[in-house]
């Protein structure tokens, strides 16, 4: 029936996980409420009302400063299995790790010594 046989599973799977979501935001918008109140739609400040314009200019230090805490949170997950499977890997990636580790540190006194990393 098909011509590639062995991929009737993933072809299930796949029409599967591409109906939940197309479900669940269908479901989501027939059963929300139709009214929007004044109050839905004013930004939300702690309890405090607004006080003036939701659109302002911030530094482009806490950009950065998110930006760097990104990079380096991914960088790490991609680290995790390396240490798990660490003993079964050999010489060759623990080569492979260190160099990693090298460009990491090198980013890390990169953006340290162009001040992203500074709250002030």
């Amino acid at each position: 029936m098909f011509a590639l046989s062995g991929y009737e599973y993933f072809l299930g799977f796949l029409l599967i996980s591409s109906l939940v979501p197309i479900l669940a935001l269908t479901a989501s918008k027939v059963l929300r409420p139709k009214s929007r109140p004044y109050d839905r739609r004013t930004t939300y400040e702690s309890g405090v009302e607004p006080i003036g314009g939701a659109w302002i200019q911030f530094n482009i230090r806490y950009y950065m400063f998110a930006l760097v805490f990104v990079i380096f949170d991914v960088e790490t997950v991609f680290l995790y299995p390396w240490a798990v499977a660490f003993n079964q890997l050999g010489l060759l990636a623990f080569i492979e790790a260190l160099f990693f580790i090298t460009i990491l540190v090198i980013a890390l006194v990169y953006a340290w010594r162009k001040g992203a990393l500074e709250w002030s």
